[in-house]
């Protein structure tokens, strides 16, 4: 079984590693609520993450656990101040993801046109300690 895991630019940045497809990573895992990535990934995508990775202030409750990652999409997409909001935030602008599957993630992405890097979908499966030391491909 995999897991769709959202990894923000920002917590690779400060203090995350690099990690590729085949990388058995150890993150803290918390729930999502998929309305929170609506607007950055679109609807449908967004119910299909499962956690994001949280860098900072370990949650109380949750260790952290192993995987082996699997693929990885940048995502980028466009900002701006919603119509007749008067707090001038830029948020993100439905309808304008891009994906661009990558072969590591360090945080950083090359610009693309009209859209800024939001952070990565990482696919992944659980991986635990075999015999040895091992990693063996779990579920």
């Amino acid at each position: 079984m995999t897991l769709t895991i959202w990894v923000d630019d920002w917590q690779i940045q400060c203090c995350g590693q690099s990690f590729a497809p085949g990388d058995v990573v150890s993150w803290t895992l918390l729930e999502v609520d998929p309305e929170d990535y609506a607007d950055v990934v679109g609807s449908e995508r967004a119910d299909q993450i499962d956690f994001r990775e949280e860098h900072h202030g370990q949650e109380e409750g949750h260790a952290p656990t192993s995987v082996e990652v699997v693929s990885i999409a940048e995502v980028h997409c466009r900002y701006g101040v919603p119509p007749g909001a008067t707090d001038k935030v830029n948020h993100p602008v439905p309808g304008t993801t891009v994906l661009v599957p990558v072969k590591e993630a360090d945080g950083w992405a090359k610009a693309r046109p009209d859209v800024s890097f939001a952070g990565y979908l990482v696919t992944a499966r659980r991986a635990t300690d075999g015999p040895e030391g091992t990693v063996a491909r779990g579920q």
